[in-house]
């Protein structure tokens, strides 16, 4: 099957996954694997291994599964392990809340939501944003009771601030997934830089929308009557929960350390930096390498509370986190691999003018499809990629900055919309004291804001880089 027909079919493959993971609660790896069966032998790829007309070999559909499957855990499962136990550290030390209280002692006093804002946007590069709020949720109620701030404005800054660096900037395992599927994992300063750029229109409107609604949706924490003192001891308690806390300079070394080494490394091969000492920079500032030093310096944070010993029980728990990611994220590698060995990339490479006008629309309608459809951020980021990664060269993206502008524009759909089906809707909603009907008002529509504002920058940007 060749041509319009294969390509319908792989629409209603699509849709047919969505239906799987978000109608009948089947798991997205299953899901994904077969769907990707079912694509692949409908797309042509042969029950086993054989010989075309040339004598080259076409590879079998149990071989490209497993191509598709290995060549994930072989690039990107070491760094999304890396960067997750990072997070991990920094919330059970306490480190992501001595960061988050060291902005709000810098702004919080006279912008107390922005400071929220920055606070997630900060606090979630490492740490996954539903436990990102929960974390800073406390901090959250008390700076809107010292500030006589609406608590909704508050609660939409802070999941705004949070979702925004989850969805856009490593080490948060989706973007890592996303970048390293598209093959720009060892450009991740790259997707940083331009990541952290992306950032800024997304937190501008949903500072401006916070403010908005917060003037429009009461909640019951408004009206929750806590003096000046219970506010303090609440918070107190928190701070004291984590017993012996890092300071907030300490806490940010992890993520300060792999990026100030992925950028040495991209500096010394742009500058031709020669010998050992290239060298050695050079090794540090690959991906891989450059976490490594940024968990042994969380590693050492914790030994430095007195926590080390907690050091297995945390690695069992990131692994618990990250299993399933990987496995999707591999999932979403072999779906990519059948796309590429069907007729499917030879079909839009000839209709490449067609295509290449959708450009950075294309991987955002993707992923924003199945955000919607399935709730998870990471599922689809992960899964647009597998899907996107084989079609690029036809939508006229090539080098590693438009590639990038491809993970971010998978990014931007991968925020749009968050709702009842996507745990971090109910994470915001139950903490936040909103119903599920204030949550519509906030959550969603902030996150479709923040959406279709991004992919409109993304496209702005691409104008001039690509």
């Amino acid at each position: 099957m060749t041509g319009v027909p294969l390509l319908a079919v792989f629409a209603v493959a699509i849709v047919l996954m969505i239906v799987m993971i978000a109608r009948w609660r089947i798991h997205p790896f299953l899901s994904i694997m077969t769907i990707s069966l079912a694509l692949g032998l409908v797309g042509g790829i042969p029950l086993t291994s054989r010989k075309d007309e040339a004598s080259e070999t076409i590879p079998g559909i149990a071989e490209v599964i497993g191509q598709g499957f290995s060549g994930t855990f072989t690039s990107i499962g070491i760094v999304i392990i890396f960067g997750a136990l990072i997070g991990l550290i920094l919330e059970k030390t306490g480190g992501a809340f001595q960061i988050a209280d060291a902005l709000v002692r810098l702004v919080g006093k006279t912008r107390p939501v922005l400071a929220m804002q920055l606070m997630g946007w900060i606090v979630s590069i490492p740490v996954f944003c539903d436990s990102g709020f929960v974390i800073l949720n406390p901090i959250r109620k008390a700076l809107a009771r010292r500030t006589a701030t609406s608590s909704a404005a508050m609660t939409v800054a802070l999941s705004a601030g949070l979702y925004i660096s989850h969805v856009f900037i490593p080490p948060t395992p989706g973007p890592i997934a996303a970048a390293n599927t598209l093959g720009v994992g060892d450009s991740l300063l790259l997707v940083i830089g331009l990541g952290t750029l992306v950032s800024i229109p997304a937190l501008v409107v949903s500072y401006f929308y916070a403010q908005y609604v917060g003037k429009r949706v009461t909640t019951s924490q408004d009206s929750e009557a806590m003096t000046d003192a219970q506010l303090e001891d609440l918070y107190e308690q928190l701070r004291r929960s984590y017993g012996q806390l890092p300071s907030w300079r300490l806490s940010a070394l992890p993520i300060a350390v792999p990026i100030l080494a992925m950028a040495l490394g991209t500096v010394s091969k742009v500058a031709g930096w020669e010998g050992l000492i290239g060298e050695i920079i050079a090794f540090a500032g690959t991906p891989i390498i450059s976490l490594a030093l940024g968990l042994l310096v969380a590693i050492a944070i914790l030994a430095h509370v007195g926590r080390g010993r907690e050091l297995y029980d945390i690695t069992e728990e990131t692994l618990k986190v990250v299993g399933p990611i990987l496995f999707i994220t591999a999932a979403g590698g072999v779906l990519g691999k059948v796309i590429a060995n069907t007729g499917i990339v030879d079909f839009v490479q000839d209709n490449a003018t067609a295509f290449a006008s959708i450009g950075l629309f294309f991987p955002f309608i993707i992923s924003a499809l199945l955000k919607t459809a399935q709730g998870s951020s990471t599922v689809a980021l992960v899964t647009t990629a597998g899907i996107v990664a084989p079609l690029l060269p036809s939508l006229g993206m090539e080098s590693p900055v438009q590639i990038v502008l491809a993970v971010l524009a998978i990014g931007a759909g991968a925020m749009t919309v968050s709702h009842a089906n996507d745990s971090y809707f109910w994470v915001v909603t139950n903490f936040g004291g909103m119903t599920p009907q204030q949550g519509y008002r906030t959550q969603t529509v902030v996150t479709l804001l923040m959406g279709v504002t991004s992919i409109i920058f993304i496209w702005f940007l691409g104008l001039f880089l690509l």
